[in-house]
């Protein structure tokens, strides 16, 4: 089983210079992948990376959004597949199984429900926890600032470091972090997190 997340970036053709958030999302989707046939760019702002982990899939999903909403004005919109592999190809949309299936027909139903993130796997049930879940974070996470995206994905690339060695890495104070973090909810998020993982161990 694994994990496919398809995506495209909100708002993107009102940023004048495309390569500040196209060099952006690269950094990201390599942070992410295992391999760079994990993941791929293309129709300019659309797309799609494989987490072969499916239990990691949610915290990579929260990770590329706080990277994205760190460039005022863009947000992003992802659907998550979750399901079999059947083939690998060259690079990730030459890849097929339920996972790319699943991702890429949720994926095409985000726009028509106004919503930038859900799941679809081969549970009905999970779907439709999971989507509730994600929609009640989103009331969050939409509203992130720059710089409280910059601390959640700071927060989720150094988890073991506390709240005064993230400060060091920005040069701000612990209780600027504690505030930051407090405004994006990530303590929410991270039990949102949790609960995820103990559902999707249900596939």
């Amino acid at each position: 089983m694994t994990s496919v997340i398809t995506g495209d970036i909100v708002n993107s053709r009102t940023i004048t210079e495309p390569e500040k958030w196209l060099t952006v999302l690269k950094n990201i989707l390599s942070e992410l992948a295992v391999n760079d046939k994990n993941w791929e760019i293309y129709r300019g702002d659309s797309f799609q990376i494989e987490i072969p982990d499916i239990e990691k899939a949610f915290e990579a999903a929260v990770y590329i959004k706080a990277g994205i909403k760190m460039i005022k004005g863009l947000d992003v919109r992802m659907a998550i597949g979750i399901g079999n592999k059947l083939y690998s190809g060259n690079k990730v949309s030459e890849s097929g199984g339920e996972a790319f299936v699943f991702s890429g027909e949720k994926f095409e139903s985000l726009r028509k429900k106004k919503t930038n993130l859900a799941i679809k796997t081969p549970l009905k049930k999970i779907n439709h926890e999971l989507n509730l879940y994600f929609k009640l974070c989103l009331i969050a996470m939409n509203n992130w600032t720059p710089n409280s995206a910059e601390i959640v994905k700071l927060s989720i690339k150094h988890p073991s470091k506390s709240q005064e060695e993230l400060g060091k890495l920005i040069n701000i104070k612990q209780n600027t972090v504690s505030e930051r973090q407090k405004r994006a909810y990530l303590e929410e998020i991270k039990d949102v997190d949790l609960m995820y993982r103990e559902i999707i161990s249900q596939l």
